[in-house]
């Protein structure tokens, strides 16, 4: 089944409808006149007073919205390159010790350092703390001199095992008093969203989409095996590093922002390719448009469920991603019988 065109122009106008639904909902609904005159005076369309009504839509919920559509699409993408790349329908970016490294990073500034830089404090940590775990994976895969998909995975469980020790030797070796923050945010969530950090998003969004569409027809070469792919002239070791290397910076400008975010990048490839088939040209926009649309859905459930208390975003995700799993298991049974 292809899923690409006027399909893909639907599902965006989904998008932009859940976008709109989540910039009106919240703790307290915001009428849609009201919205529509935050933008225009922050636009500079119109003149007049910003009412703290007005800053809540321009400040807090815009920009929130925009965040888990961004974060969202990226995590989909980066869970279809992973799982192409290492032929395991099973892997995501937190498969890897991605989101152990930028965790690790995030609990080390809250609970030791603090604020020592502004806003861009924890966003850095756990943007370096990312690398630092994906350049330890590669590391660890040139040494042994090999790309094998196998190799690959338990370097990143390995890695993801070590970065955990070091978060929780944090969480209990620091302030005491952060713990609450430092157990909401490794749940994920997107109470941090603000305009200063938004390229940030923007741009892993724009790299991991760009180079993955640039190399769309090497991925589909892949999906023969590495012997084929090779045969067809492309490099395989070289793409796998490269792809690795790409997904782990998108995956680390994610986190950084939102938390641990779970089970979104293993989820959308498996529902995007029910819809566009497994050529990744209509793959992966598809993917971008389906993660897009669920974590902003998982969003406004977290803010809605227990209003006006706020759930972490990756409870919600990881109670849709396990009843995910359970159903793909019983249809793998299924096609086995």
């Amino acid at each position: 089944m292809s899923w690409s065109g006027p399909a893909n122009f639907a599902g965006a106008a989904v998008l932009a409808a859940l976008l709109l639904a989540s910039t009106l909902y919240g703790t307290t609904q915001i009428p849609l006149s009201d919205v529509a005159e935050a933008i225009a005076l922050h636009s500079g369309l119109v003149e007049g007073d910003v009412s703290p009504l007005h800053r809540i839509v321009f400040d807090l919920r815009l920009p929130r919205a925009l965040f888990a559509a961004v974060i969202g699409a990226g995590l989909g993408i980066v869970g279809v390159v992973l799982q192409t790349t290492t032929r395991n329908d099973l892997a995501d970016p937190f498969l890897f010790g991605l989101s152990s490294g930028a965790a690790a990073g995030a609990v080390f500034v809250i609970t030791v350092t603090g604020d020592i830089l502004g806003v861009w404090t924890l966003p850095l940590a756990a943007f370096c703390g990312g690398l630092v775990a994906s350049g330890i994976v590669l590391a660890l895969v040139h040494g042994l001199r090999t790309s094998a998909p196998e190799k690959l995975i338990l370097a990143g469980l390995a890695v993801s095992f070590l970065f955990a020790a070091i978060t929780n030797y944090l969480i209990f070796a620091g302030d005491s008093r952060a713990a609450h923050s430092v157990i909401f945010w490794m749940l994920g969530g997107l109470g941090l969203a603000r305009w200063e950090t938004f390229p940030l998003v923007c741009i892993g969004l724009a790299l991991i989409l760009a180079y993955s569409l640039y190399r769309s027809r090497w991925l589909d070469a892949l999906l023969t095996g590495d012997l084929t792919a090779s045969t067809l002239g492309v490099p395989v070791q070289g793409l796998r590093f490269t792809m690795f290397f790409i997904a782990a910076l998108a995956t680390a400008a994610f986190v950084s922002v939102a938390g641990v975010i779970g089970f979104v990048g293993l989820m959308v490839p498996h529902l995007a390719r029910g819809l566009a088939g497994p050529l990744h040209r209509q793959l992966l926009p598809t993917a971008a448009i389906v993660g897009a649309v669920l974590l902003t859905v998982s969003d406004m459930l977290c803010r809605l469920l227990l209003a006006p208390q706020e759930l972490p975003v990756g409870i919600v995700t990881t109670s849709i991603g396990s009843a995910f799993v359970f159903v793909l298991l019983f249809r793998t049974r299924k096609v086995q019988r």
